[in-house]
C-alpha cells in the first residue's frame, strides 16, 4: 500500500513520518499486519541487519518504593507478592551480571526501585559498575535508578556507565493519571541530565492500559525529540496487587503494530522488545524480531520471562543471529555524533530537547482508554494472569538465574 511505501523511503532516510501515518499504521486491519511487519523490517535490516544485541537485567534492590506509579509491582502500596530485599553488595551483583553475560548479554543493565538515588546510593552503584567492568572486558553497563540529582549523571559516567535509562511510559497529558508523585517534566529532566553527562541515553514508553492510538504516537514523537539511542517498549505485565491488575488490552496483533510504528518514527534507533513479550506476543515473539533489533534475556525485575535458552533458540529459528561484544550495535552516523555513544543530531532521532524510574517490565502508558484509537472490545484480548509468574530465582535470592 502506498503508505507502507512511503514509510520505508521515509524510514531508509531518517526523515519523520507525519503524525497521521504513525496514526494510520496503528490503524491498519489484521489483514495487513504481514504487509506492516515487512514494511518495517526492512527499515530494521537497513540500519541493524539480523543482529539482536541482547540485555540482561540485575534488579539491585527490589520493592518498597515510595512512588504511586499505577503499574508497578514494587510501587508504594503494592500487595503483589515479590521479592523484597535492599542493595546487593557489587560482588553479588556481578555474579548476577555473569549469569545474563554467558548467555551471550551484551548490555548489563543495573536497575533500583526507588524516586531516585541518593549520592551514597550512586557510590554503591559505581562500584558495582567497577566490579561488572573489572571482570568482563567489552561489557557495556546501563543504570535505571530513577530521577537524578545534578552532578549523580557525571559520577555515573566517571564510574564507567556507558548508558543511562529513565523511561518516559506515556504522553505527557496522561503522565498524572499513572503518577502523583513525580511529574512528566522530572523525567525529561533526567533524559536530558544523562544526555548532558555524555551517556547513552535509554527511554521508552510502555502499552496496555488502555490508552489511545494518540497517546502512543504521542508518547512516541515525544521520544524522538528526545532523542535516545535506544527505546525501549514495554507491555504491561498486570500484576495482582496494583491498580492496573485487571487491564488486559493487548493482542499479539496490536504489539506488532505498536513495534512498527515505533520503527518507522525511530528508523536508526535501537528498538528494545522489553517486559511483557512473553505474556502479550507469546508465539508471534519471533515475528516481533523483524521490527526490533534488541531484547532482554531471561527474568525481568521483579516477573519471570522466557527462559534464556528458548531466547537463543528463538533468535536462531527466525533468521537472526546475536549481537557480538565486538560489533557496533548503533549506525555509524549515531556513533560519530556528539555526545557520549549517540547522535543527538536532528537528524537522527530528534532534537533531543525535550525520563524513568519505571521498570523495565511492563509498566504503563495511561490514558481514559476512551480515546478515537483505544482498543475495540473485539481487539482486547482474555485476560491470561497464567502467564503472569513473579520472579523467585536469580538477583536476590541463592536460586540460579534464568539465564
Amino acid at each position: 500500500m502506498d503508505l507502507l511505501n512511503t514509510l520505508v523511503d521515509k524510514g531508509l532516510r531518517r526523515e519523520v513520518p507525519t503524525r497521521e501515518e504513525a496514526l494510520a499504521v496503528l490503524a491498519t486491519s489484521d489483514d495487513d499486519l504481514l504487509d506492516v511487519v515487512a514494511a518495517a523490517g526492512k527499515v530494521r535490516r537497513h540500519w541493524f541487519g539480523r543482529r539482536v544485541k541482547l540485555n540482561y537485567l540485575v534488579n539491585l534492590k527490589s520493592g518498597l518504593c515510595p512512588e504511586d506509579c499505577s503499574y508497578c509491582s514494587q510501587r508504594l502500596g503494592s500487595t503483589a507478592g515479590i521479592l523484597k530485599y535492599t542493595w546487593l553488595k557489587p560482588d553479588e551483583a556481578s555474579k548476577a551480571a555473569a549469569a545474563g553475560l554467558a548467555g551471550g548479554a551484551k548490555r548489563v543493565c543495573l536497575v533500583a526501585s526507588g524516586r531516585g538515588p541518593t549520592d551514597r546510593d550512586v557510590d554503591r552503584v559505581s562500584d558495582t559498575i567497577k566490579a561488572i567492568k573489572d571482570g568482563n572486558e567489552g561489557v557495556e553497563v546501563c543504570a535505571c535508578l530513577g530521577l537524578l540529582s545534578d552532578g549523580q549523571a557525571d559520577r555515573l559516567r566517571e564510574a564507567g556507565a556507558d548508558a543511562y535509562n529513565h523511561n518516559l511510559n506515556t504522553s505527557e497529558a496522561t503522565y498524572g493519571d499513572i503518577t502523583t508523585t513525580h511529574t512528566y517534566a522530572d523525567r525529561v529532566d533526567t533524559v536530558q541530565k544523562a544526555h548532558a553527562a555524555g551517556l547513552s541515553a535509554c527511554s521508552g514508553l510502555i502499552a496496555g492500559m488502555g490508552e489511545s492510538d494518540e497517546d502512543l504516537v504521542d508518547v512516541v514523537f515525544s521520544l524522538r525529540e528526545l532523542d535516545p539511542d535506544s527505546v525501549p517498549v514495554n507491555f504491561l505485565i498486570p500484576f495482582e496487587g496494583t491498580p492496573l491488575a485487571k487491564e488486559w488490552n493487548l493482542t499479539p496483533q496490536r504489539c506488532l503494530r505498536i513495534l512498527a510504528m515505533v520503527r518507522f518514527v525511530c528508523p536508526d534507533v535501537e528498538v528494545r522488545i522489553a517486559g511483557g513479550r512473553e505474556v502479550h506476543l507469546r508465539t508471534m515473539q519471533p515475528l516481533a524480531l523483524n521490527l526490533a533489533n534488541s531484547i532482554f534475556l531471561g527474568d525481568y525485575l521483579t516477573s519471570e520471562g522466557q527462559a534464556g535458552k528458548a531466547d537463543l533458540e528463538m533468535i536462531a529459528d527466525a533468521g537472526f543471529e546475536v549481537e557480538g561484544a565486538d560489533q557496533v550495535t548503533l549506525p555509524e552516523h549515531r556513533v560519530t555524533a556528539t555526545g557520549g555513544c549517540g547522535s543527538q543530531e536532528s537528524a537522527g532521532c530528534g532534537s533531543h530537547e525535550g525520563g524513568a524510574c519505571g521498570s523495565h517490565e511492563g509498566g504503563g502508558v495511561c490514558g481514559s482508554g476512551a480515546g478515537a484509537g483505544a482498543p475495540t472490545t473485539a481487539q482486547v484480548t482474555e485476560a491470561r494472569t497464567d502467564l503472569v509468574a513473579v520472579r523467585r530465582r536469580g538477583a536476590g535470592t541463592d536460586l540460579a538465574p534464568n539465564a
